[in-house]
């Protein structure tokens, strides 16, 4: 299946909107299913904001009242089952929402790497999901898209005990019904939710009422200032931080959302991209409420072992994450690093043990975990 080129006259995000219906407007009809697994986890508590997050709250979330900010009262890390490390954080539901939304995301990522086979984009539609993109192909975009369903749930469940759900299953169902998916694309702007996400911070409040869940009325606002902020400073900087490097390519007074969010006409039908998305992910993320298993261990030796070039950054997700790192690095004169995008995996040549532990908590600042990998 190829997309066919878009119409002349439209502007570019909504032809690549439309390159993405036309790609993968069935995708999310069948489910995404995963098999029974045991997850081993670990758990800390991590008390009140202080340090980095601190800082983070007074500075990247200044326009943000700090009442509206709820922080997640455990850290979580554990192995998934593609064997690549992770870090969350958790709230009142525990650490199965972070685990299993974890798991569903690596099941749509299976489903949409077997689906995807074999459908191709002309070179036109290409350059076009490069220019208005920062993951450039379908894949990536559309596993970034899933990616951050994942963090949609994680990060409201901070709020669930304040909400009559007092179960995961419930609480992504009402969050879905309640189409806070969509809220999430259309009011928040790019980069808050990853760097919100890595420091287990929420900068909202929700409303409960007829069986829904809604944004509180400052809440929205807060929102909107932020984002009319990251895109004022990303028109007004020479070097715009990797996460508003697309705000500087607006024209003045445009306000996106994500590529799935508005609704295109396709084949006679409205269709919503990231509507069937959100409803197709807590599909699969109910189902798995079933079958994954957790259990907790403390850390062996070998694994607090650490190798002098290879770690991990578990809340590494994307592209700007790949470009904040390097850059982070960098400031000590490490090259470019390589990175693994699927593992998690960064290898990176440090001249001293001084520049690499230097390296390791200048990445920390940008709110990334860092795991030394364990020798071998």
């Amino acid at each position: 299946m190829t997309a066919e080129p878009v119409p002349a006259g439209t502007t570019s995000r909504t032809s690549a909107a439309r390159v993405l219906v036309e790609l993968a407007h069935e995708l999310f009809d069948t489910p995404a299913t995963g098999a029974p697994v045991a997850i081993d986890y670990r758990e800390e508590p991590i008390g009140a904001l202080e340090g980095e997050r601190a800082e983070f709250l007074r500075t990247r979330l200044a326009d943000c009242p700090p009442w509206l900010v709820t922080a997640a009262t455990n850290r979580i890390t554990w192995t998934d089952s593609d064997g690549v490390s992770n870090v969350a954080y958790s709230g009142s539901l525990g650490p199965v929402v972070p685990i299993v939304a974890r798991e569903a995301t690596l099941a749509w990522w299976h489903k949409l790497d077997a689906d995807l086979a074999g459908r191709t984009v002309n070179d036109a539609n290409r350059d076009l999901l490069a220019e208005v993109t920062t993951d450039k192909v379908p894949r990536e975009i559309l596993r970034s898209g899933v990616e951050a369903a994942a963090r949609v749930l994680v990060q409201h469940a901070y709020l669930a005990d304040r909400t009559p759900y007092a179960d995961p299953a419930s609480f992504a169902a009402v969050l879905r019904d309640s189409g806070i998916f969509t809220t999430v694309a259309g009011t928040w702007h790019w980069g808050l939710q990853a760097s919100t996400y890595r420091r287990g911070l929420i900068p909202v409040q929700l409303i409960c009422f007829g069986g829904r869940v809604t944004y509180s009325a400052d809440s929205v606002a807060a929102l909107r200032v932020m984002k009319d902020a990251r895109i004022a400073a990303a028109h007004t900087t020479d070097n715009p931080d990797p996460s508003a490097e697309q705000y500087a390519a607006l024209e003045a007074g445009e306000h996106p959302r994500c590529l799935a969010h508005p609704p295109q006409f396709f084949n006679g039908h409205r269709v919503s991209l990231l509507t069937a998305l959100a409803a197709a992910y807590v599909d699969t993320f109910t189902r798995l409420l079933d079958v994954v298993t957790l259990t907790t261990s403390t850390p062996t030796e070998t694994e607090l072992s650490m190798s002098e070039t290879s770690f991990e950054v578990p809340d590494m997700t994307c592209h700007h994450c790949v470009n904040t790192i390097t850059k982070a690095v960098a400031e000590f004169g490490v090259e470019a690093p390589t990175f693994d995008l699927e593992t998690k995996r960064v290898v990176a040549t440090f001249p001293t043990p001084e520049i690499r532990d230097q390296s390791y908590s200048a990445i920390r600042a940008h709110g990334y975990t860092v795991v030394p990998s364990a020798a071998g």
